[in-house]
């Protein structure tokens, strides 16, 4: 009688866990926020081009409501910064010796970098600055660092305005060459873009980075010949190796200056361009814009996260 009372009862195996991606599949279900296939990607982000040109259009608008002079400050900004820059070099400094139509050269390096310089920093913030849209919607994040650069692009059109009356007042005359600006701005943008995207990402998981690109920033412009004819200031110096000249035509932003240069300004000859520098200009933009898009959509499923 105990051996009955003590043998435990007969134990029925526990049921197998119900396979929960047959069943979402069976139901049509999907992970949320999950990232698209790169091809998929490309066309949600170009089914929403509307959306981004409509999205830049109203931060640029919106950018000096609430400033008197409103969007005069689009121009007035850039042109108080070549005034500096004028003071500080072109007189105290003389780094305007030898660069012949020395304020059409500095406003137009002012101008072109100063698109470069406005679209990373504003694709740095573009993730973490927007935190409550990329929560409450679902789009391609890319969207967002790409609207900024389109909005820097859209205040340097307007911008250009102001350009060209420099241009022509200083005896600068209209010519056939005006046309390059159409594929060097192009090609510009592309790099921009890419760039942005770079740092939308890398903003988005540490924000302090936004804190510290003022600096990459202004060392990046005082490399680039902005204020000053790179020839011109490593010719003077013989101690430099001779691949420090070239390394500094080369960088992007130098390239994308000088291009508008060439395009504008008749004194600014190709002998002062980079060998081969629609090919670098087109690389770089290529590099950048492509690798940059990859390396955003890599990251897609994790934005507004955490």
């Amino acid at each position: 009688m105990s051996q009955v009372l003590d043998t435990p009862p007969p134990t029925t195996p526990a049921p197998a866990p119900p396979d929960l991606s047959a069943l979402a599949a069976r139901h049509g279900l999907a992970v949320s926020g999950a990232r698209p296939s790169l091809p998929r990607y490309v066309r949600q982000l170009w089914a929403r081009r509307h959306f981004i040109g409509a999205f830049a259009t109203a931060k640029l608008t919106a950018q000096y409501s609430q400033a008197k002079l409103g969007q005069v400050w689009q121009v007035m900004t850039p042109l108080l910064n070549a005034a500096v820059y004028y003071f500080i070099f072109g007189e105290l400094l003389n780094t305007s010796r030898g660069v012949a139509d020395y304020i059409p050269f500095l406003v137009t390096g002012v101008f072109v970098w100063t698109f470069t310089q406005s679209s990373i920093m504003a694709g740095t913030r573009a993730i973490s600055g927007n935190l409550g849209l990329v929560r409450a919607l679902h789009f391609p994040r890319a969207a967002l660092p790409i609207s900024f650069a389109l909005q820097q692009l859209q205040q340097l059109l307007f911008s250009m305005a102001a350009l060209f009356v420099i241009l022509l007042c200083f005896g600068i005359p209209v010519s056939a060459s005006w046309l390059l600006v159409l594929p060097a701005l192009f090609l510009q943008f592309t790099f921009n873009a890419g760039v942005a995207m770079v740092m939308a990402r890398m903003g988005a998981k540490t924000p302090d980075i936004a804190q510290l690109m003022p600096f990459v920033l202004r060392t990046w412009m005082y490399a680039s010949g902005v204020m000053f004819s790179i020839s011109h200031v490593t010719g003077g110096h013989k101690r430099l190796p001779s691949w420090v000249p070239e390394l500094l035509q080369a960088n992007p932003a130098a390239v994308y200056i000088d291009l508008m240069r060439f395009a504008l300004i008749d004194s600014f000859h190709g002998s002062q361009l980079p060998p081969h520098v629609w090919a670098l200009a087109t690389g770089w933009a290529l590099l950048a814009g492509v690798g940059g898009f990859i390396y955003f959509w890599k990251a897609e499923e994790t934005y507004g996260r955490g």
